[in-house]
């Protein structure tokens, strides 16, 4: 029997460009949002370039999850706890979803909205299928910032453990690093 000690390179590019538009997006969400609301740069650049890269994010999720699904994935290191693992699993189904789940409250949020300017995805511009309701807006707008949030604590907890396993489990096979690079 042939064990597979790392990821397939597919999954490994899509957990990269994951991780840079996921972290990207959170960024510019979050400048976006402190700046005054006379500040033209979030209208000018910021929110369109936010929900492109958004849509983006989500075809990508979309992409990741299908991809996942048909792999063989690489065992576990040896040296992890059953419950690390278990939350391992968790914390990475969970950050699939949510890189989903949080642009797609963002294009609902956007579609929405009574005065929004569209969802623009590069040189296109996507429908907005829901009916104009300020009262969902407010919903979507709150349930993409609590997702985005919670994406970004699995995102802390995701890497705290990868540094964990990498730099302090002396003496135990736990790196999970090598197998997705």
């Amino acid at each position: 029997m042939h064990v597979i000690h790392r990821y397939a390179p597919s999954m490994r590019l899509l957990h990269w460009v994951r991780a840079i538009l996921i972290i990207g997006l959170i960024g510019l969400g979050w400048t976006m949002t402190f700046l005054p609301e006379t500040d033209l740069e979030r209208f000018t650049w910021m929110y369109p370039v936010h929900k492109e890269f958004g849509v983006l994010a989500f075809i990508v999720g979309i992409v990741a999850i299908a991809v996942r699904l048909r792999s063989v994935l690489p065992g576990h290191p040896s040296g992890l706890k059953v419950w690390e693992t278990t939350l391992s699993r968790i914390t990475q189904w969970a950050m699939l979803s949510l890189a989903v789940v949080v642009p797609l409250m963002g294009y609902c949020m956007s579609s929405s909205f009574s005065q929004s300017d569209g969802v623009p995805f590069f040189f296109f511009e996507l429908p907005e299928l829901l009916a104009k309701n300020d009262a969902a807006f407010a919903v979507f707008a709150s349930l993409h910032k609590v997702l985005a949030y919670t994406l970004l604590g699995l995102i802390v907890l995701h890497v705290a453990a990868v540094i964990k396993h990498r730099f302090f489990d002396h003496g135990r096979d736990t790196d999970v690093l090598k197998q997705m690079l």
